[in-house]
């Protein structure tokens, strides 16, 4: 539930307002430009050659990372919290798939496929997809090293020195699997590359809820939280806040009652 209330408004006149709209406007202009540029710098980063032949399990049977691109040249892969034995995916990452169904149309007339990808079985990534009704293509990579090389998921060898390689650095981290997004481009040739990757708030972009958040006057309204996306539920649960995973794998312990 929201924790914060708007106290003490400053209540000015129209025209005061408008000059303080202006000085803000000023700044978002800015803000826009300078996004802008830093997405023209991405689109010049290097690319890497996939070398591993990536096979993927999904209800119809295999696939391989080239069957993915769907006959485009482009893919966004979604690295989706959901490991072999939870019983859900992660409600956090469940929110922001939300946003995605809507796009998919969109994103074909510009080249681009979009898949999830997760290291729970496809059985239950169908089972899970059909709940929260999404039309996504969703695959599995259990078995696969994928969601491992792309640091997307970690080893218990690799969480047992207690840091983990995340976000292009070696950090502590709650679980198994984490969040993120890479991409690839596939030439006439059939050779594959790897362009971008981010992970942890660098994929919020996709995110089109806190972008109207950000709007309001109480904000996202987390500040009081044991952590940013605690208030999250599948949008099937907000009224029973009920999870399926009694030790909420995809959570900080913090926010997991003792």
């Amino acid at each position: 539930m929201p924790t914060r209330t708007v106290d003490n408004p400053k209540i000015v006149s129209r025209e005061e307002w408008m000059v303080a709209r202006k000085k803000l406007l000023a700044k978002e202009k800015q803000l826009t430009r300078e996004r802008d540029a830093i997405a023209a710098e991405r689109r010049q980063l290097p690319w890497v050659k996939i070398e591993k032949n990536y096979i993927f399990d999904t209800a119809s049977g295999s696939r391989t990372l080239a069957d993915l691109f769907d006959g485009r040249n482009q893919l966004i892969v979604y690295h989706f919290m959901f490991g072999p034995d939870w019983n859900e995916g992660c409600p956090s990452w469940s929110f922001n798939k939300d946003h995605t169904d809507g796009a998919l149309v969109h994103l074909a007339e510009r080249d681009v496929s979009f898949v999830g990808v997760s290291r729970a079985p496809s059985s239950k990534i169908e089972a899970f997809k059909k709940r929260m009704g999404w039309k996504f293509n969703w695959v599995s990579s259990f078995g696969s090293d994928f969601n491992y090389d792309f640091q997307a998921s970690f080893t218990p060898e690799q969480i047992a020195r207690g840091k983990v390689e995340y976000n292009f650095d070696l950090v502590e981290f709650p679980s198994a699997e984490g969040p993120g997004v890479s991409v690839f481009y596939k030439d006439t040739e059939g050779n594959i590359f790897h362009t971008y990757s981010a992970y942890a708030r660098g994929g919020e972009g996709t995110i089109n809820t806190y972008n109207y958040l950000d709007l309001v006057p109480k904000g996202r309204d987390e500040d009081g939280l044991p952590f940013t996306m605690a208030w999250l539920r599948h949008h099937d649960r907000y009224e029973d806040g009920r999870l399926a995973d009694e030790d909420r794998p995809y959570w900080p312990k913090v926010a997991v009652p003792s």
